[in-house]
């Protein structure tokens, strides 16, 4: 019984720019807006279906995207103040919730769309807390 373990190595956090702070970190608003743009394409696309694209094509996927947008950027600036759980239910709801409407926007039925949605959402709940929970 020789043998100890080696001290635990802390991580020193570095310290931030003067000016910047988390809320104005780049990221903080380009994913969101990158996420909206992507999911009001495949919306507008799924919305079509077979036929030429119009001009209610691509208001749904105008609106969609908006709102999609806005809830994503509203979840990046309350994250900080939410506890780990309630911080994967969120995500996993905003996941399930999107891709469960996508899901149903292809044409889906509403039972296979709220199964879809639920499935996905407690994937991304469980990505979304391990990543919080050991990043912390």
């Amino acid at each position: 019984m020789g043998a100890h373990a080696a001290p635990a190595r802390h991580r020193r956090s570095r310290p931030r720019p003067p000016g910047r702070t988390a809320d104005r970190h780049p990221l903080r608003r380009a994913l969101p807006a990158a996420l909206a743009v992507v999911y009001g394409l495949y919306a507008g696309f799924l919305h079509r279906r077979d036929g030429p694209t119009d001009w209610g094509d691509v208001l749904f996927g105008l609106v969609c995207a908006v709102v999609f947008g806005v809830l994503c950027l509203g979840l990046a600036r309350a994250q900080g103040s939410l506890p780990r759980e309630t911080r994967g239910l969120a995500y996993g709801a905003l996941g399930g919730i999107g891709v469960g409407f996508l899901y149903s926007a292809s044409g889906g039925t509403l039972l296979a769309s709220a199964v879809l949605g639920l499935l996905v959402g407690a994937a991304v709940f469980c990505a979304a807390f391990y990543v919080f929970y050991t990043h912390e």
